[in-house]
This record gives structure tokens, C-alpha cells and sequence, in this order.
């Protein structure tokens, strides 16, 4: 609850500290009851918005990166694959304001461009970048693309 407020009503005196520690126990609990059970009975888990968009978004507001990425890395199972979709900061919110009444307090320009700027920034043998102009059936098939050696689609 206290992360929806956050998104709809804004940071309001917030430390990013302690937004930080939110996204952290939120992640916890979802990794212990969806996550964790579902890969023991070896379900593919398919999320959007894992803990690498936790280390961008509070990464951009003065939090290290990589320390927030090796804390959640400390319980939570890291991903086989990590797709990261690119498109301009301006695209992007182009897209928000098309789709919804309302933008939450995570979209604004300036945040979203140190956003991308840190997304960017990750690096691994896990991570694939995406360039998401086109149509959605261009994207699907980069997609597919990528995750490809993960499962037979033949």
C-alpha cells in the first residue's frame, strides 16, 4: 500500500532509503510466495519489473546501482534472462500519457532519462537490450529472438 501512495501521490518526504526499503521487503514477500514456488515446482516465471528496475529507478535518485543489484541478489533468484527494452525517454512517456489519465511520480522526463542511463549501465551474460520502436510485432519477434535458446519453440 505504501508503494501504491508512493506512485500515485508522490515521494512527499520520502528518503529514497526508505522507498528503497519498501520496494526491498515488497520484493521479499513476492519472491516467497509466487516466485520461490513456482520455480520449485519448475514453472517458467515471466516478470515484469524485477529487482534490476528497482537498482535503475532508486539508482536515479543517488543510490548506488550496483549495491541495490547485489542486495536483492543476497535473496532473490537471479534471472535467466533479463530483457531490457529501449526507447527514448520522451517515446516513453508519449506512451504513458496515450495509455493512462494519469503519470505517477516515477515519470517524469529527467528521471526517466538518469532511468535509461543506468538500465543501460547493466551488464551480464543475462542482460539483452531490446529496441522497442516498431510495431509490436517487430518487438515480439526480438523477443523471441532472445529468448530463444531458453525454450524449444519449434
Amino acid at each position: 500500500m505504501k508503494i501504491r501512495r508512493l506512485l500515485s501521490d508522490g515521494r512527499q518526504g520520502i528518503s529514497p532509503q526508505e522507498e528503497l526499503s519498501w520496494f526491498i521487503n515488497d520484493r521479499k514477500e513476492d519472491i516467497e510466495t509466487n516466485i520461490m514456488p513456482a520455480l520449485k515446482k519448475h514453472k517458467v516465471v515471466i516478470m515484469d519489473r524485477y529487482y534490476f528496475s528497482t537498482a535503475a529507478y532508486q539508482g536515479a535518485l543517488g543510490l548506488d546501482p550496483d549495491q541495490i543489484r547485489l542486495e536483492n541478489e543476497k535473496f532473490a533468484p537471479i534471472p535467466d534472462r533479463v530483457l531490457i527494452f529501449l526507447a527514448s525517454p520522451e517515446k516513453c512517456l508519449e506512451r504513458i500519457e496515450s495509455s493512462r489519465d494519469q503519470k505517477s511520480a516515477f515519470e517524469k522526463l529527467n528521471y526517466l532519462i538518469n532511468v535509461q542511463e543506468i538500465f543501460k549501465s547493466f551488464n551480464g551474460p543475462n542482460i539483452r537490450f531490446i529496441e522497442s520502436v516498431g510495431s509490436v510485432s517487430e518487438v515480439h519477434e526480438k523477443v523471441l529472438t532472445e529468448i530463444d535458446d531458453l525454450f524449444d519453440f519449434k
